[in-house]
């Protein structure tokens, strides 16, 4: 199985630690699916400073395969994060430097390679938007994180998007079931395949046009405490779609109820175990100060 993470990385400042750690939604998906197993490869730009090789050389040491990104010259995504009772607490980022103002275009030469996967996934922070078009004619699957700001839920966004992507997540925390079933709808109507919809402690639903199947989250172990919810989302997604790719998902034979179901429970389970991960995936270094303009 090959997958690709295409689009955003970001560096996560944690104030309250004096550390900072890689990230970044599309980073997490490529080093998660690694992590299951996968042979994962990510595709994206690197800021030229010393925060854009700290987050090339943590990818690559979690056996990511980073050759076709590419370095620009200028400041690498840094956001600011809090850690209060084991919940993330953003401060504000730095508008993503250069892999959001100067993105990735697949050229003829990128989707050859692209071509060359089962799944790609990118996500809003990517400015990816005007790819996907590209990327789902070449013949992988495709998944799109759609994240939990408003605006990326707005009737024209998801038109936009929506027929190019396979699997749509989106967090769906502090919904109600019905308005959770309603905006799962909406992204499958605008033409995604199926739609994710996560809800932290309250579990996770999956709609595939047909059947809403839900399945709860795996609570951590009493004799653990939860260090950190960063990319506890991201980690579902990667396991979901993950399982689901393993077991012969294509579009050509999309998964019934009991696929789904199986894939949702590895996607519980995986991210129950991401809590108790500091940052993302790891791989802090003390922060070395270096001035952010947030």
């Amino acid at each position: 199985m090959r997958v690709l993470g295409f689009g955003d990385n970001i560096v996560d400042r944690y104030l309250d630690r004096g550390m900072i750690y890689p990230g970044g939604n599309c980073v997490n998906f490529a080093v998660f699916a690694r992590q299951l197993g996968a042979q994962s490869s990510y595709l994206g730009v690197f800021g030229s400073d010393e925060h854009g090789r700290f987050l090339r050389d943590a990818i690559e040491a979690e056996g990511v395969d980073t050759r076709r990104s590419v370095t620009r010259d200028g400041p690498s995504g840094v956001s600011s994060i809090s850690i209060v009772q084991g919940e993330r607490v953003f401060g504000g980022w730095n508008g993503g430097g250069v892999t959001v103002s100067d993105p990735l275009e697949l050229d003829e030469d990128l989707l050859g390679y692209v071509a060359g996967f089962d799944l790609v996934h990118s996500s809003v922070y990517s400015r990816s938007e005007t790819e996907l078009g590209k990327i789902r004619p070449s013949g992988p699957l495709v998944s799109y994180d759609f994240s939990s700001e408003d605006e990326f839920r707005s009737t024209g966004y998801l038109r936009r998007v929506c027929p190019s992507v396979d699997l749509a997540l989106i967090s769906c925390s502090g919904l109600t079931d019905t308005d959770t079933e309603q905006l799962l709808s909406a992204l499958v109507e605008r033409g995604a395949g199926m739609a994710l919809g996560t809800r932290g402690s309250s579990g996770a639903v999956a709609y595939n046009g047909q059947d809403y199947i839900s399945a709860p989250a795996v609570p951590i172990p009493a004799t653990e405490q939860p260090i950190d919810t960063m990319g506890c989302g991201d980690a579902f997604l990667t396991a979901f779609a993950v399982t689901l790719v393993a077991g012969g998902w294509s579009r050509s034979a999309p998964p019934g109820e009991s696929e789904i179901r199986n894939a949702l429970n590895a996607g519980a389970a995986f991210a129950a175990r991401q809590c108790l991960v500091e940052g993302a995936f790891g791989r802090g270094v003390a922060d070395s100060g270096i001035a952010v303009t947030m």
